[in-house]
């Protein structure tokens, strides 16, 4: 399932947002525009239908509650609202799914908030449309949404599962190798990557190897002496990665994952996640500690890593400043979006590229020569 829209209302630093998403969407901006914050909408809604115990009142209240979340330039508009639209296929016209909700402060305490309303629409006709009857005769129901409930959202809960499923990954390489070390505590999420090793290893084992194959193969074309990866417990079962590099002994050198790059060590995590997952996954930055090179190689990496399945995967949105990612010219137009900071405390508005840039793409600019220049000039004003 596939996320194709997304429309946001009074959400953190933006006070409106509407746009189409493809399968691979790339997210620009300048520092503190907003590109955390639009990922965080999807994380919102996976928080809602957490099976764990989410809902509503605690994704908003880990947030540090509405005023964390509501839009301050959103001055008389009191409702943060949140509409997604999910298609079984992206070339369909009509999605699938369509999910409003909007919620507001409740005046009868100040620490939660009320649904304000709740839609579902199936193919296009309305399933669901809250306030209902015993809404209205019985206030409370309105502190929780019919989503993040399994007695009431058995007519959509596709809506649910595909939400549930949203992945973020932002891998902290110290984390991975040290975490044990550290003490630090691994979020339910692990969207750091402290769990990685582990996720391995829980893996068939046929399963396993065929997707360290194909990491291999990817990082034998991007790493120079780069020669083998294998996985390998240690005596005390301790899962391990091992890495051979072709240097001047003769049968290579293996390096265990405390010994890896945090460069080498980012990009295994991300291919077998890209390998292993088919949910809608959030890539912040995974150009960080690597080399130019092989920065620009990413986009191409996605693509590998995703064709290789039988079945693709939903989505992945990746926010970046590295203009060397966006450096491929056989990039699809779609696939930009570029978050704008607003001026004097105005908020941020995201706008897809335009039919000029498009034209511009098909003449042979690369992507990163369009969407930086326009970030460029969005930040002008803060210097």
């Amino acid at each position: 399932m596939y996320i194709s829209r997304l429309s946001a209302k009074n959400w953190k630093n933006f006070t409106n947002i509407d746009v189409s998403l493809q399968d691979i969407v790339y997210l620009v901006g300048p520092n503190a525009s907003g590109k955390s914050n639009f990922l965080d909408i999807f994380r919102f809604l996976r928080d809602v239908v957490n099976p764990k115990g989410g809902g509503l009142q605690k994704a908003v209240s880990d947030r540090g509650g509405l005023k964390k979340v509501r839009c301050l330039a959103a001055r008389k508009y009191p409702n943060v609202e949140l509409h997604v639209e999910l298609k079984e296929d992206l070339e369909e016209t009509t999605p699938t799914w369509q999910y409003h909700l909007s919620f507001q402060g409740d005046q009868s305490n100040k620490q939660r908030v009320r649904i304000v309303s709740e839609e579902v629409y199936e193919n296009g006709n309305r399933i669901l449309n809250r306030p209902e009857q015993e809404d209205v005769d019985d206030p409370e129901r309105m502190t929780s949404t019919f989503l993040e409930q399994v007695n009431a959202n058995k007519g959509f809960r596709d809506i649910a599962t595909s939400l549930s499923d949203v992945l973020y990954l932002h891998l902290v390489p110290q984390l991975l190798k040290f975490g044990n070390q550290l003490a630090v505590q691994r979020m339910e999420s692990d969207p750091f990557g402290q769990g990685f090793l582990d996720m391995v290893a829980e893996t068939s084992g046929r399963t396993r190897d065929s997707r360290l194959k194909r990491i291999n193969a990817i990082l034998q074309s991007v790493i120079p002496q780069y020669g083998e990866l294998q996985f390998e417990p240690d005596k005390s079962g301790v899962p391990h990665l091992k890495v051979r590099y072709d240097n001047w002994r003769e049968n290579g050198a293996w390096q265990t994952e405390d010994q890896f790059s945090d460069g080498t060590l980012r990009l295994i995590s991300l291919l077998w996640t890209l390998m292993s997952s088919k949910k809608l996954i959030l890539l912040e930055e995974p150009e960080l500690s690597l080399h130019g090179p092989i920065v620009e190689q990413i986009p191409r990496m996605f693509h590998d890593a995703l064709r290789s399945q039988k079945k693709t995967i939903g989505q992945i949105i990746v926010s970046t400043h590295s203009e060397r990612l966006l450096s491929d010219k056989s990039m699809k137009a779609g696939s930009f979006l570029i978050v704008r900071p607003g001026e004097k405390g105005e908020a941020s508005r995201i706008e897809p590229l335009d039919e000029e840039d498009k034209i511009l793409m098909r003449a042979g600019k690369s992507p990163a020569e369009i969407v930086f220049a326009k970030t460029e000039s969005a930040v002008k004003w803060l210097l």
